[in-house]
């Protein structure tokens, strides 16, 4: 069920005009589908091979917190040697991609109950060859209007632009959006945008703080709850 923030805490029938929902931009990875894992053990793989060992929380600080590259954290390399390493780390990737990836329960369903309803967008820093490889087979990208990866705006999360570029794209006010994310950069990002944002937990971040969050729910289904206590969608 959906814990409110303090936000909704004030709303007696969250009916009020400031309140109107006219857009929901959706993050991808951990919360759509169940990649994270998959990207983590591609970074394992080839900070291991550089004898390094990466464990969970130091990735969570780097990729989730701050979204930066956990490569670095290694000293002595220069710059072509940590691109060369990333390159390496999204060979990886690829591959456990091309395996076929998950959609987290209860995300079809739910697109599918608000298609129509609410215009909708996937905002997300994945390279497009890999929103493409993901999305290859899920078949969810008919229910949004738009897809914004990275290189389709400018500076990435935890900055506001990529939720902005969402918003100027629809030619809405960003104060009637609401964002679905997993992160703490990702909620940055919508609240720097002047956005709501719906956070579900990414399980990598089990320390986070999601302090401005408009509601943290458990799982994408509950995010209907939300948008129809919006006035989002007909109850």
């Amino acid at each position: 069920m959906p814990h409110f923030g303090g936000e909704c805490d004030r709303l007696q029938g969250m009916r009020v005009e400031y309140d109107m929902l006219e857009a929901i931009f959706w993050d991808n990875d951990g919360v759509l589908v169940d990649t994270e894992e998959l990207f983590f053990e591609a970074n394992c793989v080839v900070m291991q091979e550089e004898g390094h060992e990466l464990d969970r929380a130091t990735f969570v600080e780097w990729s989730l917190r701050r979204g930066q590259s956990v490569f670095d954290i290694l000293d002595g390399r220069s710059q072509d040697e940590r691109e060369a390493l990333r390159s390496r780390r999204n060979d990886i990737y690829v591959e456990r991609l091309k395996a076929g990836v998950t959609v987290f329960d209860g995300v079809e369903p739910t697109l599918e109950a608000l298609h129509g309803e609410v215009p909708m967008g996937v905002v997300t820093s994945a390279y497009p060859d890999h929103f493409d490889l993901i999305h290859g087979r899920t078949g969810l990208l008919r229910f949004f209007e738009f897809a914004l990866r990275g290189g389709d705006y400018g500076r990435h999360k935890p900055h506001p632009d990529p939720y902005l570029a969402a918003a100027e794209k629809l030619a809405v006010d960003p104060a009637r959006c609401m964002v679905v994310e997993d992160s703490e950069r990702g909620l940055h990002a919508a609240l720097a945008a002047g956005m709501r944002c719906v956070v579900i937990p990414n399980v990598l971040a089990t320390d986070a703080d999601w302090s401005g969050a408009h509601a943290v729910v458990d799982g994408v289904s509950d995010v209907l709850d939300v948008v129809r206590a919006l006035g989002g969608v007909s109850q």
